[in-house]
């Protein structure tokens, strides 16, 4: 051949070094829960901090031909991350992107896909990564449940031209399961992680986890995984559990049978906060790090579009109260708590979802905005394995910085509608530069019939079927 192929233009690419950028007189909240230090400098060289300190310190004229952004008055934090995400269940690529490139204007520089169809998910991670589109950057899981599982429509939407169950990204496993194999599969798929989702007893999650981990995958989980109870997720090593409503099966005074039988909850009872048995749940997830990744704002969502009245959204707010106290219960206890959505793909959004995730935290929790922030950025990264890289304004990490208006320690709410400038690996992304809700009539319509068929396998859908 004569002529080389032509790569596909990366408008977004990272910064490339030697590109210095001195931002200079900023007030950095920098994720590690540490007080906010004014007039602070950040330099960044290419894809990396290089530098954080006192403007005093620093003196741009010792970097020559630096560029020089003067954030006088602004705040800086470090790049926000989605810990619950599904982007592709079923696959719509336009609609990804669209979702994507919104979150990534509002300050999420990385997100975490809990499962779904690996063959698309892991080329819109490569393609953020390179800059082929604007978008988090990914991590994801491949998931792992009980046979009996697999007649769940979203296991079928996922594997379009492979079998539900037999596939790397979407496997079966029972007592006969090859779980070096099993495991050696998922991690062909480039994830992170073993999602185990359901219908496993305890002893197979344990063996599970124990596999992943010996193969260098991290164990992220159900909170329940039915038969598993909590205490035995927790017990088998898992080291994120997701949606903190699920907890509340650690009491349950019968076994658990199956995800999709769930048994009746007594919501009184977790109200107060106080439950002595969920409390000693949370004392072993102190104990052996388990990451809550709460999902706590999952409920109201659900409850604000379930319509006036009726079973639905009565218990969408039953599940919104124990939400509130068992995150609030676990955060009080020493739990680590990192900050995901499980949002359905909603397109006439102009801010990403997991704002209001930090905003319940916030207000419903008993969390502040330094505490907030620092479990939705350094929690956040050590949910992924990836706290040496992201998740602080630190030097030798990667320049994820999310530049705002107001201050988050004054009013957090207020101050994250006013990002004015996302920086992800070194790359500016000016917020008025977003063109708002970006897709087509017949984008929205493709989100929404996905949505309304239970097909996204995020907040109407995962936890609630």
């Amino acid at each position: 051949m004569s002529d080389e192929p032509v790569a596909a233009l990366t408008p977004f690419a990272p910064a490339p070094a030697g590109a210095v950028v001195v931002y200079r007189g900023a007030t950095v909240v920098d994720g590690t829960g540490a007080p906010a230090r004014a007039g602070t400098t950040v330099v960044v060289d290419g894809e990396r901090i290089v530098r954080v300190a006192a403007d005093a310190e620093i003196d741009p004229a010792d970097f020559d031909g630096a560029e020089l952004v003067d954030l006088a008055g602004a705040f800086v934090i470090p790049g926000l991350i989605d810990s619950h995400q599904h982007v592709a269940t079923p696959p719509n690529r336009p609609v990804a992107e669209a979702v994507l490139r919104r979150d990534l204007f509002g300050g999420v520089t990385t997100a975490r896909d809990m499962a779904d169809d690996l063959r698309q998910v892991g080329d819109l991670a490569r393609a953020s990564r390179i800059g082929e589109i604007a978008a988090p950057d990914l991590y994801y899981a491949a998931l792992m449940a009980g046979p009996t599982f697999f007649d769940d429509p979203r296991t079928w939407q996922v594997s379009q031209g492979a079998v539900p169950g037999k596939n790397p990204w979407m496997q079966a496993v029972d007592e006969d399961t090859d779980l070096p194999l099993a495991v050696a599969m998922a991690r062909g798929t480039s994830a992170t992680a073993v999602k185990i989702y359901a219908d496993l007893p305890g002893d197979l999650v344990a063996d599970i986890a124990a596999e992943a981990h010996r193969q260098g995958m991290l164990v992220w989980a159900h909170a329940a995984v039915f038969p598993a109870r909590p205490g035995e997720v927790v017990a088998a090593g898992a080291d994120s559990v997701s949606h903190v409503s699920l907890l509340v099966h650690e009491t349950a005074e019968g076994p658990l049978v199956r995800y999709k039988t769930k048994p009746p909850v007594d919501a009184a009872r977790f109200a107060g906060g106080d439950d002595p048995v969920i409390e000693a749940l949370f004392a072993a997830m102190r104990d052996r790090g388990t990451i809550l990744d709460a999902t706590a704002s999952m409920w109201r969502r659900i409850a604000d579009s379930s319509g006036d009245a009726g079973e639905p959204r009565e218990r969408a707010l039953a599940n919104d109260t124990v939400s509130a106290a068992l995150t609030a219960q676990a955060h009080r206890a020493g739990v680590e708590i990192c900050t995901g959505t499980d949002s359905d793909p909603d397109l006439s959004l102009a801010w990403p979802p997991l704002h209001d995730e930090l905003v319940f935290l916030n207000e419903r929790c008993g969390m502040t905005p330094s505490q907030v922030i620092r479990s939705a950025t350094l929690v956040g990264a050590r949910s992924l394995g990836a706290e040496d890289e992201r998740g602080t304004v630190e030097e030798g990490k990667l320049a994820d910085l999310v530049v705002l208006d107001a201050d988050p320690e004054t009013d957090l709410a207020a101050a994250l509608r006013t990002v004015r400038t996302v920086v992800k690996r070194g790359h500016r992304h000016h917020r008025s530069d977003f063109e708002g809700p970006a897709a087509t009539a017949g984008e929205r319509a493709g989100a929404t019939g996905t949505a309304s068929a239970g097909a996204t396998g995020a907040a109407g859908t995962e936890e609630t079927k």
